[in-house]
């Protein structure tokens, strides 16, 4: 969701937190307000492309809150909240929403359903929907090639690795330098099937480390973001050699 700006509204700070971090790692900047009045001063902190707005905000009304942001704007809202009754979601539609999600929610299908919104907005440009199929990528001498499933080493030399350790690597590649939690890099390789308290991708981190890392005991493209989940940290640039030969030859020809 490159160049959007997302306002998430929701009196709950953990819940903020869990959108803000999805946001961003999508490339989004993220506001944030638990209340009509600090709805009202984002707004007026300058242009906003969407808003995700829960209906239970304290003492206030989300429906009420809507209704404040529709006179006076025509941003997208969608609604994200436990009130799943036919009728608040009858009245948030008719008061001008343009989706409606119930909690609980998979971080996934609010994806979805803010990219499907966005694509609506005119001037918002959103990242390829086929990217990890049509490039390959050269990072700290090394080079992923999607289509083969394949990573090259720096000596020209190819690299075992199981699919899961490659998807792993491709969802780094797609956001490098963004910090990317735990839940968030389980979504972007094993989409729903995946329990919430799984930690296997720690298991994958550490072992894609010892493939793309010079010193994995001491990592530098792979970092740790304590508390949060990690960040490729290193330059990512598309291929003009998919097939790696020239690559290959020159290693070749080095060892002789």
């Amino acid at each position: 969701m490159k160049n959007a700006v997302i306002l998430v509204v929701d009196d709950d700070p953990k819940i903020r937190n869990l959108l803000r971090r999805c946001f961003e790692g999508e490339c989004s900047k993220v506001r944030e307000a638990h209340d009509k009045k600090t709805v009202l001063a984002a707004l007026a902190a300058g242009p906003v492309d969407l808003v995700t707005l829960d209906l239970n905000l304290g003492t206030d009304d989300g429906l009420d809150v809507a209704k404040t942001i529709r006179n006076t704007s025509t941003v997208p809202i969608i609604m994200v909240t436990a009130k799943d009754d036919v009728i608040d979601r009858v009245v948030g539609l008719e008061i001008g929403a343009d989706d409606y999600i119930t909690k609980p929610f998979h971080l996934r299908e609010v994806l979805a359903r803010v990219k499907c919104v966005l694509r609506r907005s005119p001037g918002i440009v959103l990242p390829p929907k086929v990217a990890a199929a049509t490039v390959c990528w050269e990072f700290d001498g090394m080079r992923a090639i999607p289509d083969e499933m394949k990573l090259l080493d720096r000596d020209g030399k190819w690299v075992e690795m199981t699919s899961g350790e490659f998807k792993l690597l491709i969802a780094f590649l797609m956001r490098p330098k963004r910090v990317l939690s735990r839940e968030q890099l389980m979504d972007l390789t094993k989409g729903n099937s995946y329990a919430p308290m799984d930690r296997t991708i720690d298991n994958q981190i550490a072992r894609l480390r010892k493939k793309v890392e010079r010193n994995p005991t001491s990592p530098k493209i792979i970092t740790t973001i304590r508390g949060i989940g990690y960040s490729f940290t290193c330059d990512v640039r598309p291929c003009e050699d998919p097939s790696g030969s020239n690559r290959s030859d020159r290693a070749l020809a080095n060892s002789n």
